[in-house]
């Protein structure tokens, strides 16, 4: 890529005072956050507010004396001078992940202190400020990867390193005190259940979703005249919110169900599973249908004619050529259905299908803001983990000269 030229960015030819402006602009969203919004909340019990607690309020004067001397560092790399662009980057690389240690740290040590001597009801949540504080250095250091252009197994490597690390800080008994914590541990049986029941739920939509989706983005390659119906009705499916869809679903299953007891025998109804996972293929059909279509679409003419030169049939040209050629594009339509239907089955918990949902919709109606982020982030982090698992299967897809 352009940035990565030796010795250094184009900008740094041009005498540019700054660098990295992403760096630069995510350090400043980070110094605003500390300043204006609060680090943490201290309230009475879980169902009021509490009170905001600033960042130097509530880490000890070691940690946010660390943080700020991380952010130094940050802004160094962010300016032309004093350090080369790839040694910038790789301090960025060292620097960013302390500073995300440092604010999870923090939170959890003022959360201890904090409730010491406090009453039992009494709660200690994250506040804006410390999530601006985590997302600023995932962000930092997935700019410093791009820009480096690191191999796949140096990223993996530092991913696995950095979720061993805060793995380690959960296993301990670092974020016990925290309000969300509290709640993990007044649900954990449950919460397991519905986590299997997420992963079921998204597991029985993709895999129809695959084996509909690919024949049909074949058919629409194939057969030009088929392609604009099939589009249309599958672009109209996702025009209808997904309340509604689910709402929808509700009656003609519940009728197909008393009408034929087998059905309801393994658990077609009204409500539950089967609705929610009817809307959730209707939802996945349309990104699996256009990438495969697009994947096939993208095989160059030539190749195809070059291999029936080579007195190839069309069996194997399909599977020889056009299915390797086209998996990459193929697996990215799957990454984003995979991450959209981790997404919304968060929904279908609204209709007795279970899921993570059900601690969102649950807190929401208790008022209880913990609750609601015990089924918020848990389903952030695997849509987030779905996502760079899937792109590893898309860059190893990819032909040797693509890579």
């Amino acid at each position: 890529m352009a940035h990565d030229r030796v010795p250094g960015d184009e900008e740094r030819h041009t005498g540019s005072l700054v660098t990295n402006r992403v760096l630069l602009t995510l350090l400043v969203a980070a110094l605003l956050g500390v300043v204006l919004l609060p680090f943490a909340s201290m309230a009475p019990n879980r169902l009021m507010s509490g009170q905001a607690v600033g960042v130097t309020a509530a880490m000890l004067s070691w940690q946010w004396l660390a943080l700020a001397g991380l952010a130094g560092i940050l802004t160094a790399c962010a300016l032309s001078r004093p350090f080369p662009a790839r040694l910038a980057r790789w301090l960025t690389l060292t620097a960013a992940p302390l500073w995300l240690l440092l604010a999870l740290y923090g939170l959890g040590d003022y959360a201890s202190r904090a409730l010491q001597d406090a009453s039992p009801a009494a709660r200690v949540s994250q506040g804006a400020a410390f999530w601006i504080l985590v997302f600023c250095p995932i962000l930092m250091i997935i700019d410093a990867f791009q820009r480096l252009g690191s191999s796949l197994a140096v990223r993996g490597l530092y991913s696995v390193v950095l979720v061993v690390l805060v793995g380690a800080m959960f296993a301990g008994d670092t974020f016990d005190a925290l309000s969300i914590m509290r709640e993990y541990a007044n649900n954990k049986g449950t919460f397991t259940a519905e986590f299997l029941a997420h992963l079921r739920l998204v597991g029985l939509a993709l895999g129809p979703a695959l084996l509909m989706g690919l024949p049909l983005g074949l058919l629409a390659r194939r057969h030009p005249t088929a392609r604009g119906p099939l589009f249309g009705a599958l672009n109209f499916f996702q025009t209808i919110p997904s309340i509604a869809l689910f709402a929808l679903l509700v009656a003609p299953l519940s009728a197909l169900g008393e009408a034929l007891p087998w059905l309801k025998a393994i658990g077609v109804g009204g409500i539950g599973a089967a609705p929610a996972v009817i809307a959730l293929i209707m939802y996945s059909l349309l990104p699996v249908v256009r990438n495969t279509y697009a994947g096939f679409a993208g095989v160059p003419a030539t190749t195809i004619e070059a291999a029936r030169g080579m007195g190839m049939t069309s069996r194997q040209i399909l599977w020889k050529i056009e299915v390797p050629l086209a998996l990459p594009v193929i697996l990215s339509g799957l990454r984003i259905v995979t991450v959209q239907a981790i997404g919304l089955t968060v929904v279908a918990a609204l209709i007795g299908a279970g899921g993570l949902g059900a601690f969102i919709f649950q807190g929401l109606g208790q008022y209880a803001i913990d609750l609601v982020l015990l089924g918020a982030v848990p389903t952030i982090a695997l849509a987030v983990v779905a996502d760079f698992l899937l792109q590893i299967l898309v860059a190893l897809s990819k032909p040797a000269g693509m890579r």
